[in-house]
């Protein structure tokens, strides 16, 4: 098979395919440039809303359930967001010069086959995610409003689905209202908290400092923020090509850094209010010291915006499952297969929320903490290919070639992937094992930092011997004259024109493209 062909479809494109379309047809397959749309700030509101949710107010708790205090916990969380969104925002500014959804641009890195490794485990964590977020959303609502738990498990899980199956414009459209909203519930909240409310003895004190439970808070919320990384290009690569990339890095990182921080603190505050309530409740009982029943107002927006963080969960794993198909044997990417990818994510999700226990929820978190540990080395190797050693120029032809110039195994990639995995396994702190480090460092987690440093060093010590000039001259040649690819994936080729080499574009003084998000 050509690859062009491989890129999906032979049949040109009709001009009305090209119309914009209230569910978004395309999947994994690349975005023309007459499809691109919007601005870098559109991706404020996405990733804001992406983080201030019920889940992430859960991770705020940590450090305070774990013994240290407000202020420290505090600390930590801001010191955690602040280091764990730089990955995650680096990696959405891939998206418009790639046009590609996140996931199958580390086929360059680890192989048109070798890439399975990575699909394999994102498809475990959007699964695992959304049973945990269902079953979070469930038990919430019936603590709060009194609702049947599975009933209101379907019910998330139904809304969430049809987000993600009307796709990319619909994110973008429904968070930027929600966004408004979270934003004022969140800041009454937060005025009342610093100017009308108190805590306990002891909770906004210097003096106390523990090194374990701050670890513990500081790491978590880092390695929170990452775990956006494995499809956070996927909301940016519909943005002009023309949008440079510290706009789209700003843009991401601001929005779940104060998205992300803000709810974190709100948790933080709540569980040392009602350290003895779980976090629902404790936000509830928090919240009503604002006005009777701000609590459940707070609480439900909290959920709602659950509901579109597991609508990005669906949508990922759908685009995850037709590119782990797609490794196997290439596939036409269609609408239709994009539902039924959805379908089977969430009929999965369903049966595992359904049939989970108290061993479920309490090893839950172990299951996460193992899942960021697999994409820590993968963030380091992609990001490192990225920005050192390809700098941005990659085939967009040759992604799409079973037999094309990044073969079916990478080496160097999946090497560098699992040593810098093994260099994890001694800070590893899990409810079934715990690394000789972490049990030095009474088990705080910081597995997070050996397993990116480890991994980048070696990925860029294997990568010297690349040809990158050779491989610069293929891609010139294999990419000249593509002007777009029709909705089927056809590619429609323009006269050869004069190359201009597809840097990465680090110039802020570039305007932004005018057009408005359909």
């Amino acid at each position: 098979m050509s690859a062009t062909d491989s890129l999906s479809g032979n049949d040109a494109p009709s001009p009305q395919s090209r119309r914009p379309s209230r569910i978004e047809r395309r999947s994994i397959d690349y975005v023309p440039t007459s499809e691109r749309h919007g601005k870098a700030w559109h991706l404020w509101p996405v990733w804001f809303c992406g983080d201030a949710h019920l889940t992430t107010l859960a991770v705020g708790v940590i450090g305070v359930s774990l013994g240290t205090n407000l202020l420290w916990a505090s600390i930590a969380i801001i010191g955690g967001c602040l280091f764990g969104t730089l990955f995650m925002a680096a990696h959405s500014a891939q998206g418009p010069h790639m046009g590609l959804p996140q996931l199958i641009q580390s086929r360059p890195q680890f192989g048109y086959v070798g890439a399975l490794l990575v699909f394999v485990v994102a498809l475990a964590t959007y699964i695992g995610y959304n049973a945990f977020n269902q079953i979070l959303a469930g038990q919430t609502f019936h603590d709060t409003l009194g609702f049947d738990p599975t009933a209101t498990e379907l019910g998330f899980t139904l809304l969430a689905m049809v987000m993600a199956f009307l796709g990319y414009s619909w994110f973008h459209k429904l968070q930027r209202y929600l966004s408004f909203v979270l934003i004022a519930a969140m800041l009454v909240f937060t005025v009342h908290v610093l100017f009308f409310d108190s805590f306990p003895e002891g909770q906004l004190s210097f003096e106390g400092f523990s090194a374990t439970p701050f670890l513990a808070q500081f790491f978590t919320a880092a390695a929170y923020q990452l775990s956006w990384a494995i499809y956070v290009s996927d909301y940016s690569r519909y943005l002009p090509a023309t949008v440079n990339t510290r706009a789209t890095f700003w843009w991401t990182y601001l929005g779940a850094t104060i998205g992300g921080g803000w709810m974190m603190l709100i948790g933080a505050a709540a569980a040392s209010m009602f350290p003895t309530l779980n976090v629902a409740q404790a936000l509830v009982e928090a919240g009503n010291r604002v006005f009777n029943g701000f609590g459940v107002l707070i609480t439900v927006l909290a959920v709602i915006g659950l509901i579109t963080s597991a609508a990005q969960n669906f949508y990922g794993s759908s685009l995850t499952i037709l590119s782990a198909i797609d490794s196997v044997r290439p596939i036409k990417a269609t609408l239709l297969k994009r539902f039924f990818a959805l379908v089977s994510a969430g009929v999965i999700a369903v049966f595992i929320a359904a049939n989970a226990n108290d061993d479920f929820m309490t090893e839950f978190g172990s299951f996460l903490a193992i899942m960021l540990y697999l994409f820590t080395p993968w963030t380091a190797v992609n990001l490192v290919d990225y920005y050192f050693v390809r700098k941005g120029v990659y085939s967009i032809r040759e992604i799409f070639n079973p037999r094309g110039m990044y073969g079916r195994w990478d080496w160097r990639g999946i090497s560098a992937y699992f040593v810098g995995f093994i260099a994890m396994t001694p800070f590893f702190v899990t409810v079934w094992w715990t690394g000789p480090i972490a049990e030095m460092l009474d088990g705080a987690d910081i597995a997070m930092l050996p397993g990116l440093v480890v991994a980048s060093v070696f990925y860029l010590l294997v990568c010297r011997n690349l040809d990158l000039v050779g491989e610069r001259t293929k891609i010139a040649r294999l990419d000249d004259g593509i002007d777009e690819l029709g909705v089927d994936g056809t590619l429609v080729v323009s006269e050869p024109t004069e190359r201009v080499e597809y840097e990465i574009d680090h110039d802020l003084s570039r305007p932004e493209p005018e057009p408005e998000l359909s």
